[in-house]
């Protein structure tokens, strides 16, 4: 059962012993969520990160009654509102289901005390910060330096699937347009 995220952490941490996946299996718990579930709600503090099994999820913030999306993440990926998990703080955005989904959750206490009683997973935890800053870096750098269009190209050549699994209105406040203006560029990308 638990076969995508060992693998997802023995390639974060390929010398990872017997024993200390053993301490972190038995700190998983299994939630799942149904499709429009909630998995964070902004204002509250975020207890869990999770890593989705099979599903995918959405982060939104709601600004002047409307909602933008400003994430996705599928299947074999870790996802959190982390900043309100790591400081404690309520959350600024939503994330929620898109999909029935799947996960597999540690809690924050759980984590804080694997990162004393296993410091190799002080290793994992700094490495899935550099990735999320990672991201947050390259998102900021793609509304600022790119069109729309080269943001809905990256988007599509970094996963190809994002079409068929979110709804174009989605899709459309994720790369800062609106609904008209995304079938304006997939119609012009299909006539090239």
């Amino acid at each position: 059962m638990f076969e995508n995220i060992k693998k997802y952490y023995y390639t974060m941490i390929p010398h990872l012993t017997d024993d200390e996946w053993n301490a972190m299996q038995q700190c998983i718990q299994i939630k799942e969520f149904s499709k429009g579930d909630h998995m964070v709600k902004q204002g509250e503090i975020c207890n869990y990160v999770y890593f989705i099994n099979a599903g995918f999820s959405r982060f939104y913030q709601m600004i002047n009654g409307k909602e933008i999306s400003t994430g996705f993440t599928g299947e074999n990926e870790f996802v959190s509102a982390y900043d309100s998990f790591l400081t404690r703080q309520p959350a600024v955005e939503n994330l929620d289901a898109l999909e029935n989904t799947q996960t597999f959750c540690l809690s924050y206490q759980n984590i804080q005390t694997l990162y004393i009683e296993y410091p190799v997973y002080q290793i994992f935890g700094r490495k899935i910060a550099e990735k999320l800053f990672i991201w947050i870096n390259q998102r900021n750098n793609a509304l600022l330096l790119l069109s729309p269009e080269q943001r809905y190209t990256s988007m599509i050549e970094n996963n190809s699937k994002l079409p068929q699994r979110i709804p174009q209105y989605m899709l459309a406040s994720y790369i800062g347009v609106t609904p008209e203006h995304l079938s304006r560029i997939r119609k012009k990308m299909m006539t090239k």
